[in-house]
């Protein structure tokens, strides 16, 4: 078993493999505890092509929370800046339910692909939401409005969040 495994590796880490996704979801089926280390490696690696395959190798695999720290880590990091949208996209095979807090934040503060896929996510998932998450959120768009990125989107962003946050204030009142 091991074997195979490491030659799926191999596969998904080969530039000129045209079947990647074919291995990748097959190493996610095969994935134990040691490959699923492996694959959080990739997804903090420096190809981000690989990283998405390990991404997507993850989502098949019962490490579903692991695995959605090391993506979110990958979203933020600064030198995927311009590829956010992939990694958002493969969050669609994850759950989610518990990641109100990241979504948010990638609504805040990613590129335009990846806002716009976590908007998508905001509207169609259906979030665990405690007063501790609310808070949480508060918080990043507080610092939102403090270091926006553009004025044009701040606007739009506080036509949409401020109601969201208020809707959700109220659950618990």
């Amino acid at each position: 078993m091991q074997e195979e495994i490491q030659k799926l590796f191999e596969r998904i880490s080969d530039p000129k493999e045209s079947e990647a996704y074919h291995f990748a979801d097959k190493l996610g089926s095969l994935a134990d505890e040691e490959a699923k280390e492996r694959l959080i490696q990739l997804v903090r690696g420096d190809s981000w092509e690989v990283a998405y395959l390990a991404c997507r190798a993850l989502s098949k695999t019962p490490y579903q929370e692991e695995a959605l720290d090391a993506i979110f880590d990958a979203i933020f990091d600064k030198k995927n800046k311009s590829v956010q949208g992939a990694f958002v996209q493969i969050l669609e095979e994850f759950d989610l339910s518990n990641s109100f807090v990241d979504i948010f934040r990638v609504y805040l503060f990613g590129n335009f692909k990846a806002s716009t896929l976590a908007k998508d996510y905001l509207d169609e998932v259906e979030f665990d939401i405690t007063p501790r998450t609310i808070r949480k959120a508060e918080k990043h768009w507080n610092h939102y409005l403090h270091n926006p990125e553009d004025e044009g989107s701040l606007q739009l962003k506080k036509a949409e969040i401020e109601p969201m946050l208020q809707e959700m204030r109220e659950l618990f009142s």
